[in-house]
């Protein structure tokens, strides 16, 4: 059984900081669970360009507001507290965040060693070990 606390990982290696996030990384590759689980701060009025290309992702919106643009049709769909958006096609989107610094939950497959930084194209390289 493992026990982690987020308290126990602000300040920590696994308080990873990029230009408009932080991610708080609560389980990793090494953890051995088949995914990754983080906490991700989106501050407000930040815009991110992403595209997870290796990697499958599932968010789940605890606080805050923001939207997600899907790349591919344009479409823009809104984020609140209770809203999960699944990049089950490894989908390019652009995040924003909207008046409120939003609070996401998210799981990665396969799951991040906690090494990764997004690329130029907004994508995590693979890390296998």
């Amino acid at each position: 059984m493992k026990i982690v606390r987020l308290e126990d990982i602000i300040g920590t290696d696994k308080e990873v900081e990029g230009p408009g996030w932080t991610s708080r990384r609560l389980l990793l590759k090494k953890d051995g669970m088949g995914f990754s689980f983080h906490e991700t701060i989106i501050p407000a009025g930040e815009e991110l360009h992403l595209w997870y290309k290796n990697h499958l992702e599932a968010v789940y919106c605890v606080a805050g507001n923001g939207s997600i643009e899907d790349k591919a049709t344009g479409e823009v769909h809104e984020i609140k507290d209770g809203t999960l958006y699944a990049l089950d096609k490894h989908d390019q989107h652009i995040l924003r965040g909207g008046t409120e610094d939003m609070r996401l939950i998210c799981a990665f497959n396969p799951p991040v060693t906690g090494r990764e930084v997004h690329d130029e194209d907004g994508s995590y390289t693979l890390v296998t070990d």
